[in-house]
């Protein structure tokens, strides 16, 4: 059976979907099984007509699926990716996962693979905090929280092992580094999942 791999993301302006597709196509790489999901925009539409490249994502950003508890029951490995609100996930993602509490109590998402990844307008604008706080969910699911870490030569340059990240200085969309070491960390996803699902299926 191919490794099931979820990434779910909630994106403003587009930076965070670049970056799940990234993520997307190295678990795809490794040979999983990708299901890539949003989730509801719930910002009000005055806030979101106040930034242009905002209302443009949401008027323009191609169609992808919502996630949904069953897409989370299906996976092995989960990636949750949101760009950073004042040093934590934004709220639309945050609610996503706050539906999760049956699963939860059901013990549905124990020993599941997670990582998270993140984007911010500057360099201290909450990245590690952000991707650290999504972690926190993981820990209460009683999942396996999986870093980027230094795994590979590349990340040297990226400079975040809690989890893919990019600084859009200058509304700039997301560069090659950050790029490549999203997909890593898509690719360990992918094979690490795939570990402790064969472990888990074997018996």
């Amino acid at each position: 059976m191919s490794t099931r791999i979820l990434v779910v993301y909630y994106s403003a302006t587009g930076n965070t979907a670049k970056l799940a597709a990234a993520l997307a196509g190295g678990a795809a790489e490794a040979g999983a099984e990708v299901r890539l999901r949003t989730v509801a925009e719930t910002a009000p539409a005055e806030a979101i007509a106040s930034n242009p490249r905002w209302q443009a994502h949401v008027h323009s950003a191609p169609a992808v699926e919502l996630a949904t508890l069953d897409d989370l029951e299906w996976a092995d490995g989960f990636a949750a990716g949101s760009p950073t609100r004042f040093g934590g996930p934004a709220s639309q993602l945050k609610s996503y996962l706050d539906t999760t509490g049956g699963l939860w109590a059901k013990g549905r998402l124990v020993n599941k693979v997670a990582t998270s990844f993140t984007t911010s307008s500057t360099a201290h604008g909450g990245l590690e905090s952000t991707v650290l706080a999504t972690n926190n969910i993981f820990y209460h699911w009683g999942a396996i929280v999986l870093p980027l870490g230094y795994t590979d030569p590349h990340l040297m340059e990226s400079g975040n092992p809690y989890g893919g990240s990019f600084v859009s200085r200058k509304s700039a969309a997301p560069d090659e580094t950050a790029l490549r070491a999203l997909h890593l960390q898509g690719n360990r996803l992918a094979q690490i999942a795939g570990y402790v699902a064969a472990g888990i299926r074997g018996g």
